[in-house]
């Protein structure tokens, strides 16, 4: 599969998609702890805040939107700023929405990367978390109410591929820092979050499983 600039975006958005859904319970010492600290919820959505900072230039890239994570079925990510665009990811595709029309689909059954990426991403939200302790090395800690876990790539080259990342929250994913080894910086912050079907508007619905 020829990977074009922006499948490479969209490939590096899940990996962070995994390490948001699974790292906490892979944290090297406080398992239990931070598993306690975690909620599961069937749906959770909220709104992203993004800034990327590209090595060489000062004034960062900013993006925002809202994110759906719906267990079993699929994520919904939809960048409201600066430019709409939508990336829905279910266990049969991968799907990225521009203008309400198709722009990239990658198909499972003709793509075995996608079979592969959402394998794992589904299977992290069945709670089998065995294949991203194959990929990274995890190291985590617990003070108070917070929790930080720290993710290195295993195999040299999905290392040079994503570099370091790092997460920190409480009950929810809070931040997600991804230090690329070309230097530049990419950090996510979640907010507003709500739990439960209510958190779902029907028009995101209907994106999701449509």
């Amino acid at each position: 599969m020829k990977k074009t600039g922006k499948n490479t975006t969209i490939y590096s958005f899940i990996l962070i998609l995994m390490m948001m859904i699974a790292a906490p319970a892979y944290a090297a010492a406080p398992v239990a702890q931070i598993q306690a600290m975690l909620e599961k919820p069937q749906v959770l959505c909220g709104r992203f805040d993004q800034t990327k900072q590209l090595l060489g230039i000062k004034k960062p890239l900013a993006s925002n939107g809202r994110f759906c994570v719906v267990a079993g079925k699929g994520i919904l990510w939809q960048t409201l700023q600066p430019f709409p665009n939508t990336l829905r990811l279910t266990p049969d595709a991968i799907v990225q929405i521009q203008n309400g029309k198709v722009a990239m689909r990658l198909d499972a059954n003709q793509e075995p990367v996608v079979r592969m990426i959402n394998n794992v991403l589904f299977s992290l939200l069945a709670g089998d978390l065995s294949q991203l302790n194959k990929l990274f090395t995890i190291n985590g800690s617990v003070q108070n109410n917070s929790w930080q876990v720290a993710l290195t790539a295993r195999d040299p080259a999905l290392a040079k591929a994503i570099g370091n990342i790092s997460l920190a929250g409480s009950q929810h994913v809070k931040k997600v820092t991804m230090l690329e080894t070309s230097g530049d910086r990419t950090d996510i912050l979640f907010s507003a979050m709500q739990s439960g079907n209510a958190a779902m508007t029907t028009a995101e619905r209907v994106l999701l499983e449509q």
